[in-house]
């Protein structure tokens, strides 16, 4: 395979990854309607976990990742970013029941924009003036989507930009501690902590309904075998092919499909206001991805 077809293959997994991720939004709406944000995560993400440790050896064969002996960190990383991972899940799927599928999947889509600024804050990193820019372009839009009329942000948004920053610093503790760690059995491990600390936080703070899960399977299902783990192998092979600035690009498009199969699936209808909400907001997400 030559270089150009790498590329487009790598292009295509990468827009494959943003259109699941953007579809997990409905999904998630949906479920919050039977059961709760611990629930939903710890079943999704133990499915993760183990469909990507099932699949781990094929995976690294695949993508010829070398064999890493390091076991030890790769378990205490996994814990970690896992623990992270849950929180930010949590109170994204806390505030899914309490605005659309479509601005959650555009406020989310500002981790974007926050780790650059989070980088600069806690990590003494140079940031580029058009990270600013699109950072305050970030704020208007949130504003432009709270829809509230005298400023005030309502409690679904504050739990998604909460959400936001949680996943930013996320990114920040993985760009750190796994440069040296085996990517796929490390987002595995990942997965198994983030799902048995929710189930642990579903029992001590929600009452587990078998039958809201049985009525809430297909979301489930969706969000732990398709967005959880073919979700992030697509990433894993994109990103080997495509180039980073497409990259980024190509998955900020996770945002525009949410208000697409929000729209589609769950009838869900913006406000002029919040589509000018969502356009400044992709396009703060796009300024961000600048070189």
């Amino acid at each position: 395979m030559n270089e150009v077809s790498k590329k487009l293959r790598g292009s295509l997994f990468l827009l494959g990854a943003a259109m699941i991720w953007g579809c997990a939004f409905t999904a998630q709406s949906v479920a919050a309607d039977s059961i709760g944000p611990w629930t939903f995560n710890g079943i999704r993400f133990l499915l993760g976990g183990a469909e990507i440790l099932l699949l781990a050896k094929p995976l690294e064969r695949w993508l010829s990742l070398p064999k890493r002996n390091n076991h030890k960190d790769l378990v205490k990383t996994g814990i970690l970013c896992g623990v992270i991972l849950i929180i930010a899940s949590v109170l994204q799927q806390a505030g899914i029941r309490w605005t659309t599928a479509g601005k959650a999947g555009f406020i989310t889509s500002l981790y974007v924009v926050l780790v650059p600024v989070f980088a600069a804050v806690f990590l003494r990193r140079k940031v580029k003036m058009h990270i600013w820019v699109s950072a305050v372009l970030a704020v208007i839009a949130l504003f432009l989507l709270s829809g509230a009329e005298n400023g005030s942000i309502g409690i679904g948004e504050l739990l998604e930009l909460l959400c936001a920053a949680a996943f930013a610093m996320h990114i920040l503790v993985i760009d750190r501690v796994v440069k040296d760690l085996d990517p796929i059995r490390f987002s595995g491990i990942q997965f198994l902590a983030a799902g048995l600390l929710g189930m642990i936080g579903a029992v001590l703070f929600e009452r587990i309904d078998p039958a809201g899960i049985r009525k809430a399977a297909v979301p489930i299902l969706y969000a732990g075998l398709l967005s959880a783990g073919l979700g992030y192998t697509l990433q894993a092979i994109g990103q080997k092919d495509a180039d980073p600035a497409a990259a980024s690009v190509l998955l900020s498009l996770e945002s525009v499909f949410s208000a697409v199969f929000g729209f589609l699936l769950l009838h869900e209808v913006l406000s002029v206001r919040e589509l000018c909400g969502c356009a400044l907001m992709f396009a703060a997400v796009l300024l961000s991805q600048k070189q």
